[in-house]
């Protein structure tokens, strides 16, 4: 009777641990989904900086080794993270080893939603493309941790990018406040526009000078066209202006209407209100002057059915008289031939230019809540956003795969440039940044080798053009994003035939309040307050 009485006391202990144990497990769960992982992450944090093992300054970032798992999405041009150059010396300077897993581009979003539905996750999604709606799910409900607090304490190089263009944080801010997961900045003007390039050797054969206005654009376009510019006595095989697509046509030139591209959309952010333009009085204007250059047989006409590579052909030919790209490597051959002008001055007096936002590719980097590490996980990030980091992220080690040229810049060796694989492939097995969607800091000094300085000096045209401020696309919740899907779907399809067929002649101006009316009815309003909304919440 007594040992019975012992057993049961004994199994009576027993149940009464597991259950505590099982209860404490759940509580800290449960904590986590609420939205409690800051605290979380800051206790972690506080933890580990009375630790003497971690170092929040300097290197190494952690005085015993420890080891990160990365999930990792592999573009063509990569070879495997592990055994990338830049990634094996950083791990020397660091003390911290990586177990990569790299999941080629092929196939990789599958990968990557079996990994949160099974929820086994890794310590870090990088180079992930970890979508706004994704981020604010995986956010909400834990399992990407909110990394505000963790950039402020231990990020100092991210932190004061965020200070120098706080228009970063609107487009990666969820509605809840945090920050689950962060995009490449681009520091480099260069590489958020696309250039205007006018034909100079066209310009010299008919006497002519740079236009300034759309009314001299379209004269020096005329000519181009009417009096054999390239003087080979065949009047008919010039194009006086060729573009990639409509989206490109309608963004080419609209800042001189003054109408650009913010939030992702086709929006202006003037004092604080957010005005969606298209059906503004401007955007007729402006739609009536791409329909001149059309009728007239200024602008290409297969414009709107050409295929990407058929636009690529024409300026690689050097056939066309103006259009508008990102760099000048399309067109090499030719590229003595054509020079970076400023946009020109509309019929309202605005000259501005489109421009991407600071902050591109978004999800490129989040932190999961496996992860025993953040704070030696965000410095392990935050090198790369430097100006020593960042070339090094780029560029390598220097006298192995670059060295610096007579101004002071990077570039790569002969070796790499001349090597058969061709240069992305060859950069790719030392630096994962060729193939796109990497946490990098793109800026003037590391940038020698994507910008030449043909390209700079014709961005130098376009800078004083450029918006103070460019907002990238806002971070929607999943109740809000749908309701925006299902708004833009009938809008910009109708939208987008509709400014097709008013540039084409399809549709007679006649028929704009018709488009109005059509565009008010199908919510337009709505749209733009909603966008308002999510602009509004960046400024709280």
């Amino acid at each position: 009777m007594k040992k019975s009485t012992k057993a049961l006391l004994l199994l009576l202990v027993m149940i009464l641990l597991v259950s505590t144990f099982v209860a404490c497990s759940n509580s800290g769960k449960e904590d986590v989904g609420k939205g409690n992982v800051n605290e979380v992450v800051t206790n972690v944090a506080e933890e580990d900086q009375e630790n003497p093992k971690f170092n929040a300054a300097d290197f190494p970032i952690v005085n015993e080794p420890i080891t990160l798992k990365i999930f990792a999405r592999k573009a063509p041009p990569n070879g495997p993270y592990a055994e990338m150059l830049v990634f094996k010396e950083y791990e020397k300077m660091t003390n911290m080893k990586i177990e990569w897993e790299d999941v080629p581009s092929e196939g990789f979003q599958e990968r990557k939603n079996l990994l949160f539905a099974s929820n086994e996750l890794p310590d870090v999604l990088y180079k992930s493309g970890i979508t706004q709606l994704e981020a604010v799910r995986y956010g909400s409900n834990g399992m990407l941790i909110p990394l505000e607090q963790l950039i402020e304490q231990y990020a100092p190089n991210i932190q004061s990018l965020f200070e120098k263009y706080p228009e970063i944080l609107s487009s990666i801010t969820a509605p809840d406040g945090h920050i689950y997961a962060l995009p490449a900045i681009m520091d480099l003007e260069a590489a958020r526009t696309n250039k205007f390039w006018i034909n100079t050797s066209w310009l010299a054969n008919l006497n002519l000078q740079v236009p300034t206005t759309s009314d001299e654009l379209i004269n020096v376009l005329r000519a181009f066209k009417e009096k054999d510019a390239n003087g080979n006595g065949d009047p008919k095989d010039e194009i006086p202006m060729i573009q990639w697509d409509l989206p490109n046509v309608i963004s080419s030139m609209s800042g001189s209407w003054g109408l650009l591209n913010q939030m992702g959309y086709n929006l202006n952010v003037e004092n604080d209100k957010v005005d969606i333009w298209m059906t503004d009085d401007r955007y007729k204007q402006y739609l009536m002057f791409l329909n001149q250059l059309y009728t007239e047989d200024l602008l290409d006409k297969t414009v709107f059915t050409q295929k990407p590579s058929e636009f690529v052909g024409k300026m690689a030919a050097g056939i066309a008289g103006t259009f508008h790209n990102q760099a000048n490597d399309p067109f090499t051959n030719h590229k003595d031939s054509y020079m970076g002008i400023a946009p020109v001055v509309g019929p309202n007096g605005d000259q501005l230019t489109n421009a991407q936002p600071i902050a591109r590719d978004f999800g490129t980097f989040a932190i999961t809540s496996n992860n025993q590490h953040p704070e030696a996980t965000i410095r392990w990030l935050d090198h790369f956003f430097s100006e020593e980091g960042s070339i090094f992220f780029r560029y390598g080690i220097e006298g192995e795969t670059f060295n610096y040229n007579g101004d002071g810049l990077p570039e790569y060796t002969d070796e790499i440039l001349k090597d058969e694989r061709g240069i992305g492939v060859t950069i790719g097995q030392f630096s994962p940044w060729p193939g796109g969607g990497s946490p990098q800091y793109v800026t003037l000094k590391n940038a020698s080798a994507i910008n030449p300085p043909e390209v700079q000096e014709a961005q130098d045209k376009l800078t004083p053009y450029m918006p103070k401020s460019v907002y990238g696309a806002p971070v929607f919740d999943e109740n809000t994003a749908k309701e925006v899907d299902t708004l833009r779907q009938d809008i910009d399809t109708y939208y987008t035939e509709s400014s097709a067929k008013f540039i084409t002649g399809s549709i007679s101006f006649d028929k704009w309040d018709e488009y109005v009316s059509t565009m008010e009815s199908m919510n337009i309003d709505q749209l733009e307050k909603i966008y308002q909304e999510a602009y509004d919440l960046t400024k709280q």
